[in-house]
């Protein structure tokens, strides 16, 4: 360790030389004023560029190639033209005077163009993150070229280690492992949505299967990803055996719910219970499967809401699947009449109207039935089929007014049940009547 911190002192020493000798030139300072201006006009050459050049016609008619290189330079406009005054300046200086002198305009023209490169090369990722993370990580690396200083880097970044077990962690090592991984978890991201769109467009797999296959091949990937990223920098797996304890002792501990719920996905999606589409009823709550996570499924309402649910309690409590192997549904109403009535036209009523309802199917005619004689009345049960489940509130309201239209068209009382009072002993005796609702 003291030979490393000595190694680090005398690289910070002959930097620091190196950077006084460079600053007490009076080159320097008039190398620095054209860098100064050269980064003034290109930002003012950016605001003009910006304000009259179309960034969605711009090229239409040129080659996909050209276009997006035209576009790159157009949104890097301040970098470009900075550049070029930049190069401009050095190659006046190198002719004009000794090469040493203008080896600054030199380092921030190599430094101009290694941005515009990286710039180009970035423009064809999607995530805002990603490509800011590697841009600046890839500018960093090129300019500790530029100035020479990318050896003794490397150098100094693996000089410092912390060893476990057979594992000697440096930051060197943590940095290419991170870079490789970043670089991996892409490429895997564009492969796994690549087969994703493939088998959501093939029509002989269920919507479970679908799902199921695209986390298999998710997990693979992402598996095969980490394995070649670690593998590329020189960690030896076998070496973190030592984690392999502590982890199963937090898997065991800390996560058991979300370990419980990942199980319970791949059972649910194996045995084909519910999938995507589905007219469910977990507890209270009504509504389509709209989504199946890796933790839970989402359960559109219908009403703008959505509900989350996890896996475990699919599998662990009762779910009502409307739509689990046959998608026609029964509706049930039960309603009173009074005994005026005929209890056969009652029930010949309640057929025609069932029946005229357009959702009713017509290969299951509506059937009614006498249930019981009650204290209050006649009841009755009426029962029709739909093709699907989806809205069948609905039906059963409006099949309950056309009845109600029909009961009174046809002078059907509906009964409620009415109980009398008498209060004796009074100088007047009174009869009160309460109607008490149902």
């Amino acid at each position: 360790m003291d030979m490393d911190l000595k190694d680090l002192m005398e690289f910070v020493q002959t930097t620091a030389r190196s950077v006084g000798a460079e600053i007490l030139s009076p080159w320097f300072y008039l190398q620095f004023g054209l860098i100064l201006a050269a980064a003034g006009i290109a930002y003012a050459a950016e605001a003009g560029v910006r304000s009259r050049v179309e960034m969605t016609s711009l090229a239409m008619r040129w080659p996909l190639p050209l276009r997006h290189f035209a576009r790159v330079m157009v949104s890097s406009a301040s970098t470009a033209v900075f550049t070029v005054l930049v190069i401009v300046s050095r190659v006046v200086m190198y002719h004009a005077t000794w090469p040493s002198r203008s080896y600054l305009l030199m380092v921030a023209a190599k430094l101009g163009l290694a941005w515009l490169a990286i710039r180009l090369v970035t423009s064809v990722l999607r995530n805002a993150f990603i490509v800011q993370l590697v841009s600046i990580a890839a500018w960093l690396v090129a300019a500790l070229s530029i100035i020479g200083e990318l050896d003794a880097t490397v150098e100094l970044l693996d000089s410092f280690a912390i060893v476990l077990g057979g594992l000697r962690l440096t930051p060197l090592l943590l940095i290419k492992a991170g870079a490789l991984l970043i670089i991996a978890l892409w490429l895997t991201n564009i492969a796994s949505n690549f087969a994703e769109s493939r088998i959501n467009s093939t029509t002989d797999l269920t919507p479970s299967v679908q799902v199921l296959l695209v986390k298999i091949i998710r997990i693979g990937l992402l598996t095969v990803a980490i394995v070649i990223a670690l593998g590329a920098v020189g960690i030896d797996l076998s070496a973190l055996a030592v984690f392999s304890g502590a982890v199963g002792v937090g898997i065991g501990i800390g996560l058991q719910k979300i370990v419980a719920n990942f199980i319970s996905g791949i059972i649910l999606l194996a045995d084909k219970s519910v999938k995507p589409g589905d007219l469910v009823t977990i507890g209270d709550n009504t509504g389509r499967i709209s989504a199946m996570k890796t933790r839970y499924i989402s359960v559109a309402a219908g009403d703008g809401r959505e509900f989350l649910v996890p896996n475990e309690d699919l599998v662990t409590q009762k779910v009502v699947n409307w739509t689990y192997t046959d998608k026609n549904t029964l509706v049930k109403i039960t309603f009173s009449t009074s005994y005026d009535a005929d209890p056969r036209l009652v029930c010949k009523l309640a057929i025609e109207t069932a029946a005229a309802h357009p959702r009713a199917q017509k290969g299951k005619p509506p059937n009614s039935i006498l249930t019981e004689f009650a204290e209050a009345g006649m009841k009755f049960s009426l029962t029709l089929w739909l093709a699907d489940p989806d809205g069948m509130d609905n039906v059963r309201s409006d099949v309950m007014l056309a009845l109600w239209d029909a009961f009174k068209r046809e002078g059907i009382r509906v009964p409620y049940p009415v109980r009398e009072i008498r209060v004796r002993g009074g100088a007047l005796p009174v009869e009160t009547i309460v109607e008490v609702p149902n």
